[in-house]
């Protein structure tokens, strides 16, 4: 009996410790010329995900999108986000509190007077879109995302 007890400890220390770990392996990185994003993407995803534009708020039908799923990176089907994580932030992107393990990538962006937040899926370095601090609880942060970057899967 104590060895069972004892195997089953370590047993589940070790899947406690690799379940702990495996949040913090890295994603593999898929990398594309130029050429071969252009012919994978339509002109608008091509423009938000590789040209760090930015799409028209109230334009997703994503915004809209209330059903149980995860939203996935248009460039390279990485889950980004549960639905779970989506709000309601009356900006007209769809808006997320929180991201899923290792799916994002930040940096500054200078392109206005103000420094933001960038972040990028981690897989493709796709442009997603911005953070900012107004965000509800438990993060205070929104994700706010241009929705021709995603795709919706329903669960």
């Amino acid at each position: 009996m104590f060895e069972y007890s004892r195997r089953a400890f370590i047993g589940f220390t070790i899947g406690a410790i690799l379940f702990k770990i495996k949040p913090l392996m890295a994603i593999e990185k898929l990398i594309l010329s130029d050429s071969e994003w252009q012919s994978r993407l339509s002109d608008e995803e091509y423009h938000i995900l590789r040209k760090e534009g930015t799409e028209r708020p109230g334009s997703s039908v994503l915004n809209d999108e209330k059903r149980k799923g995860v939203y996935q990176c248009a460039g390279c089907d990485l889950p980004l986000f549960s639905s779970d994580m989506k709000f309601d932030s009356g900006t007209g992107w769809p808006s997320f509190f929180d991201y899923l393990p290792n799916a994002l990538e930040f940096k500054t962006d200078f392109k206005l007077v103000i420094p933001r937040k960038e972040y990028h899926c981690a897989r493709c370095n796709g442009h997603h879109g911005h953070v900012f601090k107004d965000g509800p609880e438990p993060t205070g942060l929104r994700y706010c995302n241009n929705g021709i970057a995603l795709n919706f899967i329903a669960i």
